[in-house]
């Protein structure tokens, strides 16, 4: 069984940056891909991006070159980056992790799920 617990979200301008956090535990963190998703209030939920166990990576097409996902595996922690913040953006974002190799793609890859951290992002 694996715990993630998601922080770093909050309220910024438009053109801000935010980094999130997710600290796993509960199981051996680099046996498993990481990713974060994202939901907003009356939309479906939306990959943002994924990372595998070595580091291979996933962006969905609207955060490319905006966002940046990493990992430490020393901390057993997952980060995303997140610069140059549109309104759109807005939405909690939640930790997942795979038991895949390679990074997911597609959100029924992922096996467990964080509580959420909220980003709100004003114009």
């Amino acid at each position: 069984q694996v715990q993630l617990v998601e922080s770093g979200g909050g309220l910024v301008q438009a053109g801000g940056s935010l980094r999130l956090s997710c600290v796993a535990s509960g199981s051996i963190f680099s046996d498993n891909a990481m990713g974060w998703y994202r939901q907003a209030p009356g939309k479906e939920r939306e990959l943002v991006a994924s990372i595998s166990r070595l580091g291979s990576k996933y962006y969905v097409d609207s955060v490319k070159g905006r966002f940046s996902i990493s990992r430490d595996n020393a901390k057993n922690t997952l980060y995303l980056q997140m610069n140059r913040l549109k309104p759109e953006d807005t939405a909690m974002y939640y930790c997942a992790a795979s038991k895949l190799r390679r990074a997911p793609t597609m959100m029924n890859e992922f096996d467990y799920w964080g509580q959420g951290t909220q980003v709100t992002v004003s114009s």
